[in-house]
């Protein structure tokens, strides 16, 4: 866990020299020097992602900025030899950059770090009745790793105001994929969580409905999840809609992060005969619907989904008026889901929590 830096009050200016030496000596020796090291440390930290930057060990490092050899993110991708075998950083001054990014299959290894969400950021407007296709940002390549950027599909919530039209801020097809200190915004379907095994840690998501939704096999540590009204339908839309069609490893896994926003929303629908979706030791607000989960669209038997919750606090926690077949797991059932053992992480990511 990250400290919180001490706050000293200023002492007011003294006219004596020596007095001067003396307070200047006792702010570099007292702790609360150390605590403001420490919070310019803090500020390093989440600009320049030096943990994960020495983790990787990258030979390479391509800029991306205005005043830089690459003026687009995608030229700076394009740059990465197909095939790549070594750690590539493409790294994202501040700003905005306004275009749809593609890291294909055959461009592994690429370590995407920006200066910080709110300080980097990709957008682009981008509707489509397919999730693939109206993707902001996607990833099919296996092994990236992304730090510190916010992703933003900037269209507008019902252009056209038809249900069917889709307005994906990233897509996360390849294994292997951590997303460090990133923001995720679109008016409802966020984050196509596709397929492989993902990673996102301290991470901000906002949108309506099915605005995580996939195939994936994925660990949430500490998320933030905004829920935002939708106009477009009269249903209460789902944070979650997992795409786990047989008895295997995928599913979505919430731990220690917070729901709250804007209106109701369910936690997940049950998409697939074997959707998986648990929410451990998260704090839910009242904007979570008290059945907690739903069935929408789906025609199936939900004998073997496995949507649930184990431990969470608030008001939107109140299981008295859960749907039937939601899950409230026991500490044994959860603990092989609340570590990174759930995506075999030990193996590939560079830092991770539990």
């Amino acid at each position: 866990m990250e400290e919180r830096p001490h706050v000293a009050a200023m002492a007011r200016p003294r006219l004596l020299l020596p007095f001067i030496l003396a307070a200047a000596a006792a702010v570099i020796l007292s702790p609360f020097g150390d605590a403001h090291s420490k919070a310019a440390k803090k500020s390093d930290d989440i600009v320049n992602g030096p943990l994960l930057t020495s983790k990787l060990n990258a030979k390479r490092t391509l800029i991306v900025g205005p005043e830089d050899e690459f003026k687009t993110v995608q030229a700076a991708i394009d740059a990465v030899p197909v095939g790549n075998a070594e750690w590539v950083i493409v790294h994202l001054r501040s700003g905005v950059y306004r275009e749809k990014v593609l890291i294909p299959e055959t461009k592994p290894f690429i370590f995407v770090r920006g200066n910080g969400k709110g300080r980097t950021s990709i957008t682009h407007e981008s509707v489509s009745s397919h999730n693939s296709e109206s993707a902001a940002f996607t990833i099919h390549a296996d092994n990236v790793i992304v730090f510190g950027i916010t992703f933003r599909n900037s269209a507008r919530a019902g252009l056209p105001n038809i249900p069917e039209v889709r307005t994906v801020a990233a897509m996360v097809g390849g294994d292997k994929v951590a997303f460090y200190h990133c923001a995720f915004y679109s008016p409802h379907h966020t984050l196509f969580d596709q397929a492989g095994r993902h990673y996102y840690e301290s991470c901000y998501f906002q949108g309506n409905i099915d605005f995580i939704f996939g195939g994936g096999q994925s660990i949430f540590q500490c998320p933030e999840i905004f829920v935002k009204p939708d106009r477009r339908t009269e249903i209460q839309g789902s944070i979650t809609a997992q795409n786990r069609k047989e008895e295997d490893s995928g599913g979505f896994v919430f731990i220690k992060g917070k729901v709250y926003g804007v209106g109701q929303v369910y936690l997940g629908r049950a998409n697939e005969a074997y959707s998986r979706v648990i929410f451990a030791d998260t704090y839910l607000s009242k904007t979570v619907n008290p059945a907690g989960w739903t069935s929408y669209g789906f025609d199936g038997a939900t004998d073997h989904v496995m949507l649930g919750e184990f431990n969470c606090t608030g008001p939107g926690a109140d299981v008295s008026e859960r749907v039937p077949w939601a899950r409230q797991f026991t500490k044994e059932e959860a603990e092989k889901f609340l570590t990174v053992d759930f995506i075999n992480g030990r193996e590939w990511l560079p830092a991770f929590y539990y």
